[in-house]
């Protein structure tokens, strides 16, 4: 059976094969092969600038252009290629030098220097940087900017709703009154903050031979400057360098970008299960699609489907992710293979977090706020002014204000005239009287609008 949409195992490359389509270019099989080849393209390139390695001559344009070629003009045929030669050797990387070298041989200058591809280097050298600017290209192009766009929304909503009053729930019972754009002025505050973090982390890269010491290296040349050659590939490809290795790059900088990733995603499993709370309460409407069908047997439903779809990915994604950014840092002595495993799923955790990103934003476009209901439940509600009136008696010196109120509301409901009458027989000033019997649920949200206003 041939793989498709319909016939793949998992859902990224099935059901969520469009939204995911993105990621197939970073990091796929044969992503992974092109990343190799170009790192080993660019290290071969940085031999041919150091003048004391005089068995490379510097490049001509024309081999500069047929390598630059295998990189532009590479395609599945290629990687089966490469996948052809690693079926009788058995080793991933071995195998992209051996294609490189069959390649050279149609360029009688690069044929002539075929033998120092891969020069000086581990595996470990090709893979990490190919594994960095896979990270480094997803996270700048694809989920900082659907992150941004999510953000975005949920700014532009604090603003729009930062008057309407609603009534806040803490352990899931009617308190203090807030309004719905500080609410979501919250969420906008805590991803901004952590999103800011994720793209301050610069992505790091070594390439310092099989134990990280430069000993094959300066064996074969001692006079070159291999130090200064590594950090120049490693800065042209623009990747931060890490110094002190094993033979692996020790992954402690993907693992905080893996972490501070599955950080965010917790705090949009967050957001999405407060929205679907207030879609149940009827805070929030959705917009309908007449072709859409909300329940099998129920014809008036209509589910909040996108938060839902968004919270169970992102709880996928991040099994994954904390998995990953706790294990990736550990090696047995100067390298074992089990990171070699998990690597392989970084395209895996990133597409259950796009697929996420992407079911929030469309769940986010089809919200609108019900005032009406909002309103609704805040008249219903008198007794959640119980803090504010215990508050001015305890600053007009009663001593058991607190426990007046606790009797007068807790477990019940009150009306505005029993709360007014409650009022007006307290024994503090009558200014203060006044303030209290003007005061309702829908006007005592303190500073809220204004801090949403400022996010």
């Amino acid at each position: 059976m041939d793989l498709t949409p319909l016939t793949a195992i998992s859902p990224i490359d099935g059901r969520y094969h469009a939204k995911t389509a993105p990621l197939q270019d970073i990091f796929s099989e044969a992503a992974l092969i092109r990343h190799r080849i170009i790192v080993e393209i660019a290290w071969l390139k940085t031999l041919s600038e150091e003048s004391r390695l005089t068995e490379i001559p510097k490049f001509s344009k024309g081999a500069h252009k047929f390598i630059n070629e295998l990189i532009d003009n590479f395609n599945i045929d290629a990687a089966n290629n490469v996948k052809e030669i690693e079926s009788k050797t058995n080793h991933d990387v071995k195998s992209v030098e051996y294609y490189l070298k069959e390649q050279f041989q149609a360029h009688p200058e690069l044929a002539q220097i075929s033998r120092f591809i891969h020069f000086g280097c581990t595996s470990e050298d090709i893979n990490n940087i190919a594994y960095a600017l896979m990270i480094k290209n997803a996270k700048e192009n694809i989920l900082i900017p659907a992150l941004d766009l999510i953000l975005s929304n949920l700014r532009d909503m604090a603003h729009k709703q930062a008057d309407v009053s609603m009534l806040s729930r803490t352990h899931g019972q009617p308190a203090t009154p807030t309004t719905l754009g500080k609410e979501i002025a919250n969420f906008v505050y805590r991803l901004d903050k952590y999103q800011k973090q994720l793209k301050s982390i610069p992505t790091e890269g070594k390439l310092n031979g099989a134990v990280g010491n430069f000993n094959a290296h300066t064996a074969a040349y001692p006079d070159v400057d291999w130090e200064s050659c590594s950090s120049r590939l490693i800065k042209n490809l623009g990747l931060a360098e890490n110094r002190y290795t094993t033979q692996i790059e020790p992954h402690d900088n993907i693992a905080d970008i893996f972490y501070i990733l599955s950080h965010i995603n917790t705090i949009l499993i967050d957001c999405s299960r407060d929205i679907w709370s207030y879609i149940s309460f009827g805070y929030f409407t959705q917009k309908i699609n007449p072709d859409e069908v909300g329940s099998s047997t129920m014809p008036h439903k209509v589910n909040p489907i996108d938060f839902e779809n968004a919270e169970g990915n992102l709880g996928m994604a991040n099994a994954i992710l904390v998995h990953m950014s706790l294990k990736l840092p550990t090696s047995r002595m100067q390298r074992d293979l089990t990171d070699s495993t998990v690597l392989r799923n970084i395209g895996v955790a990133f597409s259950y977090s796009i697929i996420a990103y992407k079911s929030i934003t469309k769940g986010l476009e089809k919200l609108s706020a019900n005032k009406a209901k909002i309103a609704e439940d805040l008249e219903n509600n008198y007794e959640v002014l119980s803090e504010a009136i215990q508050t001015i008696m305890r600053k007009n010196g009663s001593p058991d204000a607190y426990e007046q109120l606790k009797t007068l509301t807790r477990g019940k409901k009150l009306d505005k005239e029993t709360l007014r009458k409650f009022i007006s027989e307290l024994k503090i000033p009558n200014h203060e009287k006044e303030i209290l019997s003007k005061l309702t649920p829908e006007g005592y949200t303190g500073l809220a609008a204004k801090l949403a206003k400022k996010i």
